[in-house]
This record gives C-alpha cells, structure tokens and sequence, in this order.
C-alpha cells in the first residue's frame, strides 16, 4: 500500500495501533491478575464493566468535542487521560476494587473520546482516493493486535509483574496521545456554537441525511446485538459439551481473526461494482458462525464459518468507515461516527447480557436459529435502502 503523504499516514496508523493494543491488552493482563488471585472473577467483571461505562458515556460527548475543536488536540487529551489514569488500575489491584474499577472508567473514557476523532482525523490526514487502503491497513493492525496480544501478553508476563504489563499499557496510550499528526480541520468560530445537546442532535440529523447509514447502522447493530453475542456464549459450550475439546473454542476464534486479516488484504484492493451491497453480503456473512453451532457438524465446518464471518465482517468494516469519511459533511464526522460506536460497541455487552438467559429459558437451538435469521435478514434488509447501493448520497455532500 502506497499513500502520498506516507509520513502523516505512518503517525496515523501507529498512534491508532497502539491505542487499539492498548485497549485489547488490558483485559488479558487483568485475567492474568486473576490467575495470581489480586483479582477475584467478580472484581474483573466489575472492573471491564466499568470500562465499557466510561467508553459510552465518552463515546457521544467526544464526537461533539471533535465536531468542536481540533481532531488531533482530542487525540491528544483522550491519551493522555487513559494514559495517566492506568497506573492506578495497577496500584488498586489486590487493594481496592473500587480504585481499580474507576480509573478502569477514566481509562474507558480515553479510549471512548478517542475513536470518533480518529475516524475524523483520517478524513483530515488521508486523501479521499487513498482512504479505503488507509482503512484497510488500520483495520489490519487491530487484527493482528487481536491475534498476538494473548500471546504476547503471556510472553511478557514471564519477565514482568502484572502491575507493570498494565503500566505498560499506560505508556501505550501515551504513545496513542503524542504520534499522531495534525489534521486540517478548521472548527466553527465560537459565536456560532449551540448547547451540547443542540450540536448532538444536530449530528443526529446529518445521520438521517443519510438513508444508506442508517440502514447500514441499523443491520450491523442488529449482527452485533444477536450474532457475535450468542455466539460469544455458545462457541466455548458447544467447544466443550458437543466436541469435548477447547481446540474448537481456540480453532473458531483464531479463524475469525485470519479471516478478519483476509478481508482486510482483499478490501484493500478490491472495488465491486456495488460496493454497499458487496459490504452487506459481507455482514450477512457472520450468520454462517450461529447457523455452523446449530448443528452437529464436523469440527473443521465450524472453524471454517467463523473465518468466513471474519472475512465477511471486514468486507463489511473498511467500506463502511470510508463511505462515512468521504459522504457526512467534514464538521458533523465525528459526531456522526460517535453514533455508529455508541450502538455498535454498546449493543455488544447489552446482547451478553439477554443471550444467556434466553438460552437458559428456550435452549441454545432456538436462540442460534433467531440469531442466524436476523444476521442474514438484517444486511438483506438495509440492501433494500436505495441510497445502500453505492453507499453514496443522491446528492453531493457540501463542506461546512
């Protein structure tokens, strides 16, 4: 992958790097911190917990401080306060619960305020003919991160404590506050802003400008929500009762993340014709995982649909951030992205939460069969959105 300005890029994709290493590390180093008994089960559910609040309480009044003020200065900030508030996750472990749980929240606070600005400021640093590549190659580096931060973390963990591989961290997210580049977006003048909630639902509308987004918005949501959550809770029981082996559970999620790295290569390069539907029937692909553990097929068929769910995910991904970057007006990106990872992180754990007793009330066969409909259903349905062709506007798109 080639880019005009290789070194703003370069600042870019390193900075993004660490702060997605950053944040997937962290729960490994905890769950190591459970091993070693200064973290009870409970006290590590209390403490992600807490994370994943001060992420979405972050995520929506971030994107209209990006929408505000410079993309870059936000970076800057969400950093540095995820960068200073982890040590003292460290310095609670096996202390206090109620330390490490709220400088957990600050440290979620940081890697929530984060994203949207990243997704904006790659709008800034990256030309519009170079933005899918770009994506690319930064959705590649969070699946590779995904892939060696168990391992490396287990690695490390053997030459250093707990307490310093989550310092370690700490000093990650410094690197995510001081790497990046400066953008190019210029805020509106002063006089011209309104109340917090006005600017937010001010993104709110430019969303709804957006037939394609919503939709899309609405399906990926709807995948989240159902698909990646039950099979979340059922992969490592079918793993253990039907195959009576972890290899599956480690074989399945090891081929989502190849699979995921796959798309990855092949969106780089590769422009369908359609290319909102192409990254729909990606989507759709990940009711292949649900619909594998319905049935008693042979352990290779289910390793072989979690990658094509991985694939399909990332054919899915990459287009869609750079539909979002090149179609929602430059001063309203942020806070319109802030709305994609508030519903998409934030179904994650509200799905968790209904899968497991839904299994316990109806059983796992008719919970798979619903999830699996909906994750072909869904894409199928937002494919029906005109505007979910091309994922384009009918219209040219004004800058601001």
């Amino acid at each position: 992958m080639k880019y005009h300005n290789s070194l703003p890029f370069v600042r870019l994709w390193t900075g993004n790097t660490a702060s997605g290493l950053a944040t997937w590390a962290l729960p490994f180093i905890l769950g190591l911190a459970v091993l070693e008994r200064s973290l009870s089960a409970v006290d590590l559910g209390i403490v992600l917990a807490a994370r994943t609040a001060g992420f979405l309480v972050a995520v929506p009044v971030a994107g209209v401080i990006a929408d505000r003020h410079s993309r870059r200065r936000v970076v800057l900030w969400a950093g540095l306060i995820a960068g200073l508030a982890t040590p003292l996750i460290a310095a609670g472990m096996g202390r206090s619960v109620l330390l490490t749980a709220a400088a957990a929240a600050v440290v979620g606070v940081g890697q929530g305020a984060c994203r949207p600005a990243f997704q904006a400021l790659t709008a800034e640093v990256i030309a519009e003919d170079r933005r899918q590549q770009a994506n690319a190659a930064m959705t590649l580096a969070v699946r590779v991160t995904t892939l060696v931060a168990p391992g490396l973390t287990a690695l490390l963990s053997q030459v250093a404590s707990t307490p310093a591989l989550v310092i370690g961290t700490g000093v990650l997210w410094l690197g995510t506050a001081l790497i990046p580049p400066r953008g190019t977006f210029a805020p509106a003048p002063t006089g011209t802003r309104t109340r917090f909630f006005g600017e937010f639902a001010d993104g709110l509308r430019e969303a709804r400008r957006h037939p394609w987004f919503l939709a899309g918005l609405g399906a990926l949501t709807a995948v989240i929500a159902t698909g990646y959550s039950a099979t979340g809770v059922v992969l490592p029981l079918v793993s253990r009762d039907r195959y009576d082996t972890e290899a599956v559970l480690a074989g399945g999620l090891t081929a989502y993340t190849l699979g995921a790295l796959a798309g990855a290569v092949v969106i780089a390069r590769w422009r369908p014709k359609r290319q909102g539907w192409a990254a729909l029937i990606g989507l759709g692909f990940y009711g292949f995982a649900p619909l594998s553990l319905l049935f008693p097929v042979h352990p290779a068929l289910v390793i072989a649909a979690y990658a094509v769910a991985g694939l399909g995910i990332e054919l899915f991904n990459v287009p869609w951030f750079t539909a979002t970057q090149r179609e929602v007006q430059p001063g309203k990106l942020a806070r319109v992205s802030s709305l994609d990872f508030l519903f998409s992180y934030g179904l994650a754990p509200a799905g968790l939460a209904f899968i497991a007793p839904a299994i316990d009330a109806f059983g796992a066969a008719p919970v798979l069969a619903v999830c699996a409909i909906v994750c072909f259903a869904a894409p199928a349905a937002a494919a029906l959105v005109p505007s979910s062709r091309d994922f384009r506007a009918t219209a040219p798109i004004k800058s601001v």
